[in-house]
């Protein structure tokens, strides 16, 4: 990691390809405010039905969004990991990896890992990780199981908090797949992720 400084901005960071073993995240750290790591991990959650995971004060930058950037996109992700192992991850400060959130594909159950307000990094450029909450969702790109019904139902639920409490547009230019963004390697959520059905399900709920 770099040396600590006052002011937010992105450092070079491993591929979370060999991170996640080919999956859903890349990160691009900061350096962190007040010339120490992220202060003290989340005891809380932004949103009321998800249980608090914290990640490592090491993986995420510290932030006070919408304040300090705007947010105007959810990254839609898939782990290429068990839920308890990317959990795992995110508290290992060795990674330098983090989501927002981690959706469990039997039930649906949701896991706060960094506080909306914060720069989770997980989008692979620094830019769309200051301005998205990034989603992983336990499951594998060629494994259709992983993606019941639970998983997208609990899933669009958070999307559609999210989007109303920001003003995100609940539509495919907002609401993105990692592959889409830019100078992105990843192919996740992967061709089997419905998007049809997960936009009708965020704007339904």
């Amino acid at each position: 990691m770099e040396t600590p400084s006052r002011t937010e901005r992105p450092a070079p960071a491993p591929s979370r390809r060999r991170l996640l073993k080919g999956a859903a995240l890349a990160a691009v750290p900061g350096a962190l405010l007040g010339g120490t790591r992220a202060a003290a991990a989340p005891s809380a959650v932004d949103y009321p039905a998800a249980e608090s995971q914290p990640a490592s004060t090491s993986n995420y930058t510290r932030s006070s969004r919408p304040t300090s950037y705007p947010l105007d996109h959810v990254i839609i992700h898939v782990t290429q990991e068990t839920y308890p192992d990317a959990l795992a991850i995110f508290r290992d400060p060795q990674r330098a990896v983090s989501a927002h959130y981690v959706v469990r594909s039997a039930d649906g159950h949701v896991a706060q890992c960094v506080r909306e307000a914060d720069i989770a990094w997980h989008a692979g450029n620094w830019d769309y990780n200051t301005r998205s909450v990034g989603i992983e969702h336990e499951a594998w790109v060629d494994r259709p199981e992983y993606f019941t019904n639970a998983l997208y139902e609990q899933s669009a639920r958070l999307t559609a908090s999210v989007c109303t409490r920001y003003g995100i547009p609940k539509d495919r230019a907002h609401i993105i797949g990692h592959y889409e963004v830019p100078g992105s390697d990843h192919t996740d959520p992967g061709p089997l992720w419905d998007w049809t059905r997960y936009i009708r399900l965020v704007n339904f709920s």
